[in-house]
C-alpha cells in the first residue's frame, strides 16, 4: 500500500492480488467440503467431518429431523442420518452413505486475533457453494443455547463481518490456511454473524457425538460470570481474573457443598478458571461423580470447596 501527495492511502494492484489469491485458494480447498443440508423442516449447510461420510452442522439446522438429503457442490447428493445433536453447543453430526471428499483441515479457533481474515463457506438462501470473506470483528462473544430442559452460554463465539445469510447456518468458517476454524451458526445483526469455535472444547464435544451419539455433561449448578482479580490476589494466585458466582441453583451439588454467591472461584482440581469456557471444559462424563476440589477466594479468605458433580439431565 502506498500514499499520494496528500497522505492519502493508496491500494496497489498487488495487495489486490494478494488478498484475491488468499481467498480464491481458501475457497478452492473448502468449497467442495461443504454441502448443502436438507429436511423436511428446513436447510443449511454441513462440513465434512470425516471421510467415512461423517458431516458437521448445527444442531438447530437439523432439529428434531432425523434423516435428510445433502448436496456437494459438484452435484453429488445423498441421504444422511443423524447421528447425534447437541444443542447447548448447537451441533451436530450427521452421516451418509455417498462418497464424500477428504475432510479440510480443522484448525485452532483459539489461535485466532481479532482482524484475521476468515472466508464463509455455506448454502445461504438454497445457492450452494457460496463464498464471503470479512475478518474476525470480535472474539470472546457468549451466545446462548437452550436443550429441552437445560441452558448454557456457548463461550468464545467468533463474531466476523463476513456476509451470513439464512442457510450459511452449518457452514464452513475458515482461516486464511484453508483451515476450519469455526462452524456458522446465526447472523447477530446487520454485517454481524456468529460462528462456535473450533477448539479443544468443541472436538471433544464432536467426537462424543460421533461415537455415543451424545454429550454427557456434569452439572454443578452454578452461574458465573468472568472477573478480574485485584492485584494483590493475581499475584498470589498467579492468575490475573476469576469467575465471580452469581447465582448457585438450590438443591445443586454447588450449594450442597457450599458455594455462595459471590464467591470467586480461582481454580478447580488446580486448574486456574479465567471464563466460563475453562470450568465448562472441566464439566464432561469423567467429572460426573468424581470429588472435584474448587478453589474459592471469599472475602479475605481462600478456602477449598470439594463438591461431586451430578450428571445434567437435557
Amino acid at each position: 500500500m502506498s500514499e499520494d501527495r496528500d497522505g492519502r492511502h493508496i491500494t496497489d494492484d498487488a495487495d489486490l492480488d494478494a488478498y484475491s489469491r488468499t481467498v480464491t485458494g481458501v475457497a478452492r480447498h473448502v468449497t467442495p467440503r461443504v454441502a448443502s443440508v436438507r429436511t423436511e423442516r428446513g436447510a443449511g449447510s454441513a462440513v465434512v467431518l470425516t471421510a467415512l461420510g461423517h458431516l458437521v452442522t448445527n444442531a438447530h439446522v437439523v432439529g428434531r429431523a432425523n434423516h435428510g438429503e445433502v448436496a456437494f457442490a459438484d452435484g453429488t447428493s445423498g441421504p444422511f442420518g443423524v447421528v447425534g445433536r447437541d444443542p447447548l453447543s448447537d451441533l451436530a453430526v450427521l452421516c451418509t452413505g455417498i462418497a464424500v471428499p477428504e475432510p479440510p483441515e480443522f484448525g485452532d479457533a483459539d489461535m485466532l486475533l481479532v482482524g484475521s481474515l476468515v472466508v464463509a463457506v455455506g448454502s445461504p438462501l438454497g445457492l450452494e457453494g457460496s463464498v464471503t470473506a470479512g475478518v474476525v470483528s470480535a472474539l470472546g462473544r457468549s451466545m446462548p443455547a437452550r436443550g429441552r430442559t437445560a441452558s448454557r452460554l456457548i463461550e468464545d463465539v467468533i463474531q466476523t463481518d463476513a456476509a451470513l445469510n439464512p442457510g450459511n447456518s452449518g457452514g464452513a468458517l475458515a482461516d486464511s490456511h484453508g483451515r476450519v476454524i469455526g462452524i456458522n451458526t446465526a447472523v447477530a445483526g446487520f454485517g454481524l454473524g456468529l460462528a462456535v469455535p473450533i477448539n479443544a472444547t468443541t472436538r471433544r464435544i464432536l467426537d462424543s457425538l460421533r461415537e455415543d451419539g451424545r454429550v454427557r455433561r456434569a452439572y454443578l449448578g452454578l452461574v458465573t460470570v468472568p472477573t478480574p482479580l485485584e492485584e494483590r490476589w493475581a499475584a498470589r494466585t498467579g492468575t490475573r481474573r476469576a469467575l465471580r458466582v452469581a447465582e448457585v441453583v438450590g438443591g445443586s451439588p454447588a450449594e450442597t457443598s457450599g458455594v455462595r454467591a459471590g464467591d470467586l472461584l480461582i481454580a478447580v482440581n488446580g486448574a486456574p478458571l479465567k471464563d466460563a469456557q475453562s470450568l465448562q471444559k472441566h464439566m464432561f462424563a469423567d467429572a460426573i461423580g468424581r470429588r472435584t476440589e474448587i478453589t474459592v477466594l471469599r472475602g479475605e479468605a481462600m478456602v477449598d470447596v470439594v463438591t461431586e458433580p451430578t450428571e445434567l439431565v437435557d
